[in-house]
Formats: structure tokens, sequence, C-alpha cells
């Protein structure tokens, strides 16, 4: 379980905040359980570093608050409109055996081993997260779905996946998808005339072009010429005189 170090602030105003800031450190607040809300401001470099890690908004934080550890869990983090930077935070005071609604991300393992995607086939994550509603202490990390033997056609649905007796989905009343292994989508190309044929092509309507332009129709097969139709003379040669 990962820890922060926390101090009480008495800081309320905008300026006072943005000083708290400025030196490095961030406003937040605890609130829920018996306790009354306590206004603490933690290290902005630590709390950067547990925000990197995976499943943040899910994972149970133990805040020792001057000392006095408490855990807690984050729901909500405040960023900057520009430097994005974290500027408030928001933690829930968890305890024991009440239970809490979060959402829980999903985990694929074994991508190597799906004899599917191997024959590209295509993953489609329907849910990235599952609300889940359990006891604090019995919040899983993920919730992982092994790909090892999955082949195409295949679907994941919440049924698939093992969970403790007190964790429970949100949606109830039907068996929804999480994931599906589908067929590749593949676009056939157009065929392409086949070389040969194209240059030949062009070659006769440039002909065609040519004889267009110099006012001459080109000579269909079988046809005559003109001139060609002329009779030969019936006349017979003058006898010579003698």
């Amino acid at each position: 379980m990962n820890s922060l170090e926390a101090s009480i602030r008495e800081n309320t105003t905008k300026g006072q905040l943005n000083s708290i800031r400025d030196n490095g450190n961030v406003p937040a607040i605890i609130y829920g359980g018996k306790g009354e809300n306590e206004k603490i401001s933690i290290s902005k470099k630590l709390l950067k570093n547990l925000i990197e890690k995976e499943n943040f908004l899910s994972s149970i934080i133990t805040l020792n608050v001057n000392g006095k550890p408490q855990n807690v869990l984050p729901r909500e983090v405040e960023y900057h409109i520009i430097s994005d930077e974290p500027i408030h935070v928001d933690f829930l005071r968890v305890l024991p055996g009440v239970k809490i609604k979060i959402e829980v991300p999903v985990n694929f393992i074994n991508h190597d081993k799906s004899p599917g995607l191997k024959r590209g086939g295509v993953l489609n994550i329907v849910r990235r997260k599952v609300e889940l509603k359990c006891p604090s202490e019995k919040i899983p990390a993920n919730l992982t779905l092994d790909l090892d033997g999955i082949d195409i056609g295949s679907s994941f649905k919440i049924s698939s996946v093992k969970l403790d007796p007190e964790v429970i989905p949100t949606i109830q009343g039907r068996d929804f998808v999480i994931a599906t292994l589908a067929a590749p989508t593949v676009m056939k190309e157009p065929e392409k005339p086949a070389e040969g044929e194209t240059a030949e092509g062009e070659e006769g309507a440039e002909g065609a072009e040519a004889a267009a332009a110099d006012g001459e129709k080109p000579a269909a097969e079988g046809e005559k010429k003109e001139g060609d139709d002329k009779k030969p003379s019936d006349k017979k040669p003058a006898e010579e005189k003698k």
C-alpha cells in the first residue's frame, strides 16, 4: 500500500492556497466516515509520482497526517487548466466493512498466446473500467482477463471475471460485454488493367484523335477508298487503219 506524508493546514483563502502551491505542495481535503473533514497539504512531487502509477483513483493510500495514519481513497484530482499540474485532491476516508462504489480498470494478459490475435484479429475493448461495489478492504487492483487460447469470435463478459462474493458489479440483471476478439477488416483494392491492354487502347485512341484533327476518317476494314469503285472502260481500242 502506498503512503504519503501530510500536514494539517488552516489556509482557506485563494491567496493562501496559492502560497501553498508556490512552496511545492498541493492542498487537499479528507472527508467521509465518522470523522470531520480535514484540510491538509501534501508534497506535489510525491503526489505526482503516485498519480503517474496505474490505478491511482482505485488504490487505497495511507496518509500520515501529522504522524497519525489513516486509509483514504483518492476520489478526484483537480488540474491546472494550462500547466496540467495537480492543484487539489479529494480523499475519501475509508473504514473496514464500509462498502463503496469504485471504477476498477480492466487488464488483459498473454496477448502473444492468443491464436486469434496471431491471425490478425482485433481486440475490441468495450469497457476499459468496470464500476464495482465492495468493502474498501476488498477493492481489486484490476480485473484481469486472460487471452491465452482465445480465438476470433470470442467475447469476454462480466461472468468471465472471477470476483470475490462481496465484490458486485453495479450493473445488475445482464451479463454485459467487456471485450470481443473480432476478425480483421481487409479493404479489397480495385483490379488494375493489364499493362498491354492499356497501351494498345491508348495508341488506338491517339490514332483516332489524330485522324479526326486532320479532317479524315480512318478507313474501316473492307471499305474502298475513293476511286477504287470506278469500272473499267467498255470501249474497245480503235482498230488501226491499214
